[in-house]
């Protein structure tokens, strides 16, 4: 690994650190360089490269909003034993703890940012984004991301759509179904999803959705804090709706009331917020089905049952 960041990146000097760390899908190791200390993450798997190039743009999208920290990104490379690495700055992160509620209200600007570009865009005439001292992103209309990204090691399909809630049925959902249906084939879960695609649109019903960049997997496990502040990290983002954020957030612990408050007083929660955070919910139950085993059926059946009710 040394002599690949040598000869790739220009480093004079690379030597590891006792810093390592991974997960179930990659494993992660530290080194200091003369350029300061770096993260790698490795991934032997054939398609590691186009998981790692969803996430180097995700990192890439994130900061460039300048809303909450995360690793800056520097490159993608090819494993030296095969598969590929990403190597990203190294920060000394620990469990979030004290800036909880400086999460809730960062986390809410990067959802927020899109829609500020947008009011910018009418008030400049539609000039941002063009033209020598202008903005240098522009407003998103649609749903959607410029790359597949992974959320765990399976790639979504990130296809610009127009309307939301089609974005989400056949672009989160469906794919997760098709999945399903080539291992066990679930019957009860192809049944329920059937009638639960004709309710979705009632869900939202007089609600305006503008495209908000996401983290796309917000768990307990991909936030931290340094010394600045909090971080996220391993994103697996999009533009979407901003309560699909909330909805894995939700699921396994690791955010307290003050991240909620903090969060709700930048982006209060509209009506029907319950049962679509339910509905976005079914998503990451249905991908831990597809990762994980049928341990998470029970789960994604339960919430279907609820919505179709």
């Amino acid at each position: 690994m040394e002599s690949l960041l040598r000869r790739e990146l220009g480093y004079v000097s690379v030597k590891a650190t006792g810093h390592s760390g991974g997960g179930c899908i990659s494993q992660g190791q530290s080194y200091d360089t003369d350029r300061g200390r770096v993260f790698v993450k490795v991934n032997p798997k054939a398609e590691a490269r186009r998981m790692f190039e969803g996430e180097m743009a995700s990192l890439t999208a994130i900061l460039r909003t300048g809303t909450v920290k995360v690793p800056k990104p520097l490159a993608v490379l090819d494993g030296p034993g095969g598969g590929s690495v990403l190597v990203m700055e190294h920060l000394d992160m620990q469990y979030l703890s004290s800036h909880a509620a400086t999460l809730g209200a960062q986390l809410a600007d990067l959802h927020l940012e899109n829609q500020r570009l947008g009011r910018e865009l009418q008030k400049e005439g539609g000039t941002v984004g063009k033209g020598s001292g202008q903005v240098d992103r522009v407003f998103v209309e649609q749903f959607g991301f410029d790359v597949v990204t992974c959320c765990g090691y399976l790639p979504q399909v990130n296809d610009w759509q127009k309307d939301w809630v089609e974005f989400f049925a056949r672009q989160r959902i469906q794919p997760q179904m098709d999945m399903l249906e080539r291992g066990s084939g679930d019957r009860e879960a192809r049944e329920l999803w059937a009638a639960l695609q004709l309710k979705i649109p009632d869900l939202f019903r007089d609600l305006e959705v503008v495209p908000a960049l996401l983290h796309g997997d917000l768990w307990g496990g991909n936030v931290a804090q340094d010394s600045s502040g909090p971080v996220i990290f391993d994103p697996a983002s999009f533009y979407g709706h901003s309560e699909y954020e909330l909805a894995i957030a939700g699921m396994f612990g690791g955010f307290s009331g003050a991240f909620y408050s903090a969060y709700h007083s930048k982006i209060p929660k509209a009506p029907g917020f319950d049962r679509r955070l339910q509905l976005y919910q079914l998503f990451h139950y249905l991908n831990h089905w597809n990762h994980f085993g049928s341990g998470y059926r029970g789960s994604s059946l339960s919430v279907m049952r609820n919505l179709v009710r």
